[in-house]
Order: C-alpha cells, then sequence, then structure tokens
C-alpha cells in the first residue's frame, strides 16, 4: 500500500544509494534534489541556472560521494554530494535516456550513457572523450527491427534505443540491441566476447543487473520479462571471459564462437509476463536481494505494479493513482518501493504491519472468541530437575568482544576503512498545515480518479512532448499541485493514525459559534445555579471558544 508521497517540483527519475538511506530525484527544470529516506526530509538540492532541461536519470557512485545526471539537452553533469558543487558538465551529439557511472572505482570517472538514437557509449568525465560501443556483430543473419522514425540520411544505419549496462564491478557492459541478442563487451579492449540470443529475437528494451551480480533482467518488445543466471565470476568477470574468449577457437565463424561463449555466461532462469493483458512493462528492476521482481504497467493511466518470484510465479499486484509510472525503483535493504508518477509525485510503497503478538511470546495463540481455562494440576510447581537441565554452562571470566559485528551479505563488498556518505544533515522546512486526505488510508486501489488521460515515457520527453501536469489525487489543494514545476515548496505525506480520524469525526458535527444574546441568555438559564460555573460559561462564550447546539 501508499504509506506516503514526497512532492518537490515535478520529479522525472529517481535512484537510491547503495545502502538505500538516500533517494536521489531528477526534475523537470532540471535540478536534483536528494530525500533523507529515513525521515523524508529533502538534504541537497543541486541546480545550474543555466541549463534547465528535464532530467532523464540520476546515478550514484559507488560509496556516494557522486551524482551523475543526464538531461534532455544533450547534457551529463557530475556533481559532489558533499559540497553539491558541479564538477563538470559534458555535451554528447545525442539526448542520453540513461547514463550510469562505473561502479568498481570509489570517484568514478568513467560513465555508460544510452541516447536516444544512437548507440551506447563510454564517457570519460574528467577529458569529455567518448567511445561508441559495438552493438552487432557481423554473421548473424536476423535483420534489425525496423523504425522509421530514426532513418539517417548520411548513410550510418538506424539505429533505436539501445539498452546497456556495467556488470557489478565495471569490467563488463552488457549490451542488447535491436536484433534481440546481448552482447558481452569489455570496457576496457571494446571488443566483444560473447553473443546470448534472445528467445524470439524480440527488441531489448531495458537490461539490468540485480545489486548481487548473481542476476541479469532484460525487458524486450516482446512484453516479456527475462531473469538469466550469470555463470561468470562476481569478480574477475573480464579477466574470466577473455580466457574465455582465447580458448575457444573450435568453429570456423567468429559469430559462432560468440554464442557459445554466451552459453557459458547467462542461462534463461524465468519469463515474466501478464498472459492474460499482454501488458509492456516500464522500468522493472531486482528487489535489493534479487529475490524478487518488480514491472510496472506501460498502459497510460495506470499506477500498476505486478511482483513476481524470481522463479517466475506472481507474487503480488499493486495499484494506486490512476497516473502513469515512469520510473521506480526498490529499496536496496527493505520491502519498500518508490514509484515516479507522470505528475511528478514519488509515491512510497511498503508493507503493512500487522501485529503478530506470537512474537513476544512464541506459545500465544489469538481466540476468536473466550474460552474456558483449566489449569493443570503441576502448571505452576518448580522442577528443579528441569532447571537445572536448561542451564547453560558460562565461563564469567572470558572477555566479551563487543566492538566487532557481523557484516550484513549484501555490503559485503565495502571496505571497512572506506568513508562512505549514508546521511545528509537535512534542510528545514515548515510543517505543512494540509491534513493526510481520507482516500489515502485505505487500499492503495481505491484512491480517487486523476483527470490525467496520458503518460509519456522519457523517450518522448527527449522528442520535445511536454505533459500537462494535473493535481495528484494524494493533494488536499489542488492549486498547489497546477504548478509544481518551479515552487520551492517540498511536501511529505503520511496517513492519519486511527486516533486522528477519530477526533476528525466530532470536528465535522460541530457547528459554527454564535454571539447572539438571546442564546446566551437561554443557554444561562439552562445552566445550574452555580456562581463560578455560570462565571465561566459566560467567558467562554463570549470567546466563541464554546459551540452552543440550538
Amino acid at each position: 500500500m501508499i504509506e506516503e508521497y514526497l512532492q518537490h517540483g515535478a520529479m522525472k527519475c529517481i535512484a537510491f544509494n547503495r545502502t538505500g538511506t538516500l533517494l536521489a530525484a531528477g526534475c523537470s527544470n532540471g535540478s536534483c534534489v536528494i530525500w533523507d529516506f529515513e525521515t523524508k526530509g529533502l538534504a541537497r538540492e543541486f541546480r545550474d541556472k543555466d541549463f534547465t532541461a528535464s532530467i532523464t536519470s540520476v546515478s550514484w557512485s559507488k560509496y556516494g560521494h557522486r551524482l551523475l545526471a543526464s538531461a534532455t539537452d544533450k547534457s551529463l553533469t557530475l556533481w559532489d554530494v558533499s559540497s553539491g558543487k558541479k564538477i563538470t558538465r559534458i555535451i554528447l551529439q545525442k539526448a542520453p535516456l540513461r547514463a550510469s557511472l562505473q561502479p568498481g572505482s570509489p570517484i568514478p570517472s568513467i560513465c555508460l550513457a544510452c541516447p536516444l538514437s544512437s548507440a551506447p557509449l563510454l564517457v570519460d568525465l574528467d577529458t569529455g572523450s567518448t567511445t561508441f560501443l559495438p552493438v552487432s556483430v557481423s554473421g548473424n543473419s536476423n535483420p534489425p527491427a525496423a523504425n522509421a522514425r530514426n532513418k539517417v540520411v548520411d548513410g550510418t544505419p538506424p539505429f533505436t534505443p539501445t539498452a546497456a549496462a556495467f556488470d557489478k564491478h565495471g569490467d563488463l557492459v552488457y549490451v542488447g540491441n535491436t536484433k534481440g541478442e546481448i552482447l558481452i563487451v569489455d570496457s576496457k579492449s571494446i571488443q566483444v566476447h560473447a553473443v546470448i540470443p534472445i528467445p524470439g529475437g524480440a527488441v531489448v528494451k531495458d537490461i539490468l543487473f540485480s545489486r548481487d551480480g548473481q542476476y541479469l533482467m532484460t525487458n524486450s518488445n516482446d512484453r516479456v520479462i527475462r531473469v538469466y543466471k550469470n555463470i561468470l565470476p562476481v569478480k574477475g568477470s573480464g579477466e574470466a571471459i577473455r580466457n574465455m574468449s582465447n580458448n575457444s577457437n573450435d568453429y570456423e565463424s567468429h559469430y559462432d564462437n560468440l554464442k557459445v561463449n554466451g552459453t557459458c555466461c547467462l542461462i534463461l532462469s524465468s519469463e515474466l509476463s501478464d498472459s492474460i493483458t499482454r501488458t509492456h512493462w516500464r522500468t522493472p528492476c531486482f528487489s535489493g536481494n534479487g529475490l524478487w521482481v518488480v514491472g510496472a504497467s506501460a498502459n497510460k493511466g495506470e499506477h500498476k505494479l505486478q511482483i513476481w518470484d524470481q522463479a517466475g510465479p506472481l507474487v503480488k499486484i499493486l495499484e494506486g493513482p490512476k497516473e502513469a509510472v515512469i520510473d521506480l525503483a526498490w529499496h536496496p535493504a527493505e520491502p519498500t518501493i518508490a514509484t515516479v508518477s507522470v505528475t511528478g509525485f514519488v509515491y512510497i510503497w511498503a508493507k503493512e504491519h500487522v501485529e503478530n503478538w506470537s512474537a513476544f511470546a512464541p506459545d500465544f495463540e489469538e481466540l476468536e472468541e473466550n474460552e474456558e481455562y483449566v489449569e493443570r494440576e503441576d502448571e505452576f510447581d518448580l522442577n528443579p530437575r528441569e532447571e537445572e537441565d536448561e542451564e547453560v554452562a558460562i565461563d564469567e571470566d572470558s572477555d566479551v568482544d563487543i566492538e566487532t559485528f557481523e557484516k550484513d551479505a549484501r555490503f559485503s563488498d565495502v571496505e571497512d576503512s572506506v568513508d562512505e556518505i549514508l546521511f545528509l544533515p537535512a534542510i528545514p522546512s515548515p510543517d505543512v498545515p494540509d491534513e493526510q486526505p481520507e482516500k489515502c488510508l485505505g487500499s492503495s486501489s481505491k484512491l480517487v480518479d486523476s483527470n490525467h488521460s496520458g503518460s509519456p515515457s522519457s523517450m518522448d520527453a527527449v522528442q520535445g512532448g511536454q505533459a500537462t501536469l494535473v493535481s495528484s489525487p494524494m493533494e488536499v489543494n489542488n492549486s498547489v499541485a497546477d504548478e509544481p514545476a518551479e515552487g520551492p515548496v517540498s511536501k511529505r505525506m503520511r496517513r492519519l493514525s486511527v486516533g486522528g480520524l477519530e477526533l476528525q469525526q466530532p470536528e465535522k458535527g460541530k457547528t459554527p459559534a454564535t454571539k447572539d444574546k438571546s442564546t446566551k441568555s437561554s443557554a444561562q438559564q439552562k445552566e445550574p445555579a452555580n456562581e463560578d460555573n455560570s462565571t465561566f460559561d459566560d467567558e467562554a462564550t463570549e470567546d466563541g471558544d464554546v459551540n452552543i447546539d440550538t
């Protein structure tokens, strides 16, 4: 269910840092903001007054010291998170739909950019040099998917948006092309070492790794999300695939050798889809531990999420307001999902906690109705023999280690000496007087419909399409949400507790206080003849603090 939502202008994309303590968001006015996800307070805002193009993606460095933002004005901007200063800005030839920093380096200088209608490229943020990655291999007889919108008149082959992603340590780049293939490219030598054909040859729209690097996910045009098991070692994958490529010369065709290498790199684990509605998916991602997969429906005006077990079965369907989803992210350590709607709000989906008394008393049993309890004869008798058996030998003279602790397996790749940014001082902001609407308190599927009827994708935004911002169904004052693009106001809303709801009920039934003399005099006649009480009532009535029901 939707626990709360965040508002700061019109946000377009989001990304958690490695531990999930900070949430970065890119806005339509060219600014980037960082939320403290523990307190839901605004911690940083990065803004360049000279550039106001909409942000298409944000990416964290490994330890949170850098934040990379790509925009529709063909720019890549690198920010220093601690100081809030701009480090560098690079202008590309094409507008990048997505960009990510190389995950292997604490202070990365290389990023991977996926432009709208061009091949993916590696960008050196220090020098500004770019290197295009190969998107096809000679020898494949499958023709690329036709796309009339991306015709080029200079004789170069047409391109559709091509997906690419680093592996866990940045040694390899996995590129998905329009021929329905996954190419494994060495990030240093820019050489293709393996090819994995996708069943059906569907165009790859999205490709990403799980946080532990054990699984790869692809989102294709055939409306199927495919999960692959990574056979290569997570650390040292570049050296392993180079050795494999040097030893595989059994076939005369170079393409056949690459396909054989591909069978030793990835194994298809499961295929996820909606066989009934045949829905297209947008921005699917893994859970923090890689055991679950979530995908957002790409239908216009539908805020619908589906969660699968990695093995394939559908686990949960979540429905929110009638606003299309343009981006989503799963918290690295908690069962929490953040989604971005086309109106610019970030909705926080969290598991509804139910009181479980058995957690405090394992033998506790809930009863549907009262039952008469019959006490056993020896229930409260002391049994010295049982107590002696339960005692454990404890060496009271041994030293107790209170310094070392067991590392979390999800973050075990971090060195102890690394200075990682986990929290930032929040920017103080005044409390919002608006109350949470009652329609957010129930199931998220019961949210009131919005008058929005369309949801452009990030690709359409790059081409110049702008979405008309409408008020969110979770906003009380519609006039506030009509102009979110330029407003500096940041909001976070929570649903009211049960006690708060009970307090609201009598307030709605109250009638406004009146100062009519006849009403006051009649009320005084009904009061007891106690001077102290009558004096108190008169004073309260004149101040308008006491409501009198006529």
